[in-house]
């Protein structure tokens, strides 16, 4: 008798996605374009200078000049993976932050966010939120079957943003690495594309004009409308 084994479902219909494309990915309060050290390194530098807190969990910076900032772009920049974005924040009409794609494998169907460095005044904002679905939506409309989010397992403020944008809690990796001289656990999160019709819904509702009052207050929070979406919450947060 032939012995059968358990494998994963056979995935039909599906080819490796493209790279990321180095074009602008552009919404209502957010324009995402390549990073380049000319066009954007200044006025980030600028938007950074608010606070160093910004650079606690990455493992470059903070920058002790412009010119030191912008030889960093200079050299991040060269390369095709990371893919580096800069973020305009439409509403202030100014570039106030960064984020790439990384670990770009077209084979497998998987891409993670990563990089993402928010100035003080972009964080929070409807632009920063914008940003993230942007992201995500060239991903999985571009035929990625699953997209990362991984972060320092310390950095809770990453950790609630990861969950309240629908990506799913995956575990920590313990002594994945060590950043600044330090050990740093990893905490995973990831969508997956069957979640991603219901996910783009419940961005589009939040993104709306009609959920922010005359000051820009929300009416209905993201977190709230990405729960039923999410296959699994990360404990931490729920402490």
């Amino acid at each position: 008798m032939r012995e059968t084994r358990d494998i994963g479902a056979r995935v039909e219909g599906w080819s490796p996605p493209p790279a990321p494309p180095r074009d602008e990915l552009a919404g209502r309060y957010a324009t995402l374009a390549p990073l380049s050290a000319d066009q954007h390194a200044a006025a980030l530098f600028k938007a950074n200078s608010a606070s160093d807190a910004i650079w606690t969990y990455l493992p470059y910076g903070p920058f002790a000049s412009a010119a030191a900032y912008h030889r960093w772009v200079r050299e991040v920049t060269a390369g095709d993976d990371p893919a580096f974005f800069a973020i305009f924040n439409r509403d202030s009409g100014q570039w106030e932050g960064v984020a790439s794609y990384l670990r770009i494998k077209p084979e497998a169907g998987s891409i993670e966010v990563g990089h993402i460095n928010f100035s003080p005044a972009l964080s929070r904002s409807r632009a920063a939120t914008e940003a993230m679905f942007l992201m995500m939506q060239w991903a999985f409309e571009a035929g990625y079957r699953r997209y990362e989010w991984k972060c320092d397992a310390r950095n809770l403020a990453s950790r609630r943003a990861a969950q309240r944008l629908g990506l799913s809690y995956e575990g920590v990796f313990r002594q994945a690495t060590v950043v600044k001289g330090h050990n740093r656990d990893t905490a995973w999160f990831a969508a997956i594309d069957a979640e991603w019709p219901a996910l783009k819904e419940a961005f589009l509702s939040w993104l709306a004009p009609s959920n922010f009052d005359a000051d820009g207050r929300q009416r209905e929070r993201l977190g709230d409308l990405t729960r039923l979406v999410r296959v699994a919450d990360d404990p931490a947060l729920a402490r």
